[in-house]
């Protein structure tokens, strides 16, 4: 049985960069985000004041700008329509120090979410994934999957050709030595096919991280025992938003608990930290030393390093799309 460490307040630490000698590649997608944040609940046959931005989206394409910006070497291995918002997205998150590795799709416009955000900061989002499921196996090549970590939103395994994509670039890794880290990302999507199809996905892809939000981890598994992550995954962390996150860890043949609290941070618009939290908890904990990356105290940093991403993000979510 796992065993419950207490709960704590996390100090702030010294800002964590990944060494310059961790490669990572984030595999899917990179959309435009159409994010609409009216001030009022919209009424039927009439309009409410607002705001509408144009951002780069896509949980892989914003993750990878993460990774690159806390020091990571990081490849985004994505697809694109031939069109100028493909280039323009592109183009924004190669600025961050992205390599880009897009297959742009003939016949198909490059994706598009419609992110409507509630007055409670809750989103729903409308897809129009186009191009971004576009990503087929033969468009991947062993040597760009040479790296620490091979890092998938769930949305990668899922979709056609793109699942086939997100396997194959798991095989590749794994056989460069690579680490696979997954999140569940929504769970709509993930339970499609049903609980059973959605697990086995998940087995199969075999993520030494799985990352996931409590909802998230309880739709998969059909209930609240999140001990039953850990026949998914030797590291679990599961988010809690204002709350910090819940770690779920094997070091050796000891299997344990705990959760970290950390500062929370009020934001009208959420979109995009789940996907900074990713990118700085990898980072930091790929900084560590092998022997520390399952204790405790390593994975309390890697926490406190993930939440303060997330909280410069949504300090910060991005400037609007230059088309």
């Amino acid at each position: 049985m796992p065993r419950s460490l207490s709960r704590r307040i996390v100090p702030p630490s010294p800002r964590i960069h990944a060494a310059p000698r961790v490669r990572a590649v984030v595999l899917g997608d990179l959309v435009l985000d159409a994010v609409i944040l009216p001030i009022r609940t919209p009424e039927p046959a009439t309009d409410v004041p607002g705001r509408v931005a144009l951002r780069q989206g896509g949980s892989a394409a914003t993750t990878a700008r993460w990774l690159a910006r806390l020091g990571a070497r990081t490849t985004l291995v994505c697809s694109v329509g031939r069109d100028p918002l493909g280039r323009a997205l592109v183009d924004v998150v190669a600025a961050d120090g992205v390599r880009v590795r897009a297959t742009r799709v003939a016949g198909a416009r490059t994706g598009r979410i419609g992110v409507i955000v509630g007055s409670d900061g809750e989103r729903s989002f409308v897809a129009d994934r186009g191009a971004a499921d576009g990503l087929a196996p033969a468009d991947l090549t062993a040597a760009t999957f040479e790296a620490d970590v091979l890092h998938l939103p769930a949305y990668s395994l899922l979709g056609e050709p793109l699942g086939r994509a997100g396997a194959h670039g798991i095989e590749l890794a794994r056989r460069a030595g690579a680490r696979v880290s997954l999140d569940l990302a929504s769970m709509r999507p993930l339970l499609a096919r049903g609980q059973r199809a959605a697990t086995t996905l998940v087995r199969d892809a075999a993520p030494d991280v799985l990352f996931a939000t409590r909802a998230e981890s309880q739709a998969l598994l059909g209930g609240p025992w999140l001990s039953d992550m850990f026949e998914l995954a030797p590291l679990v962390v599961i988010k809690e938003g204002r709350n910090g996150a819940s770690v779920l860890a094997q070091d050796g043949g000891s299997r344990f608990t705990f959760e970290v609290a950390t500062r929370s941070v009020a934001a009208p618009d959420t979109t995009g930290a789940g996907d900074a939290f990713d990118a700085g908890f990898l980072a930091a904990w790929l900084h560590m030393p092998e022997a520390e990356r399952n204790r405790p105290a390593g994975l309390r940093r890697a926490v406190v390093a993930a939440n303060r991403a997330a909280a410069r993000h949504l300090a910060n979510p991005g400037k609007e799309l230059s088309l």
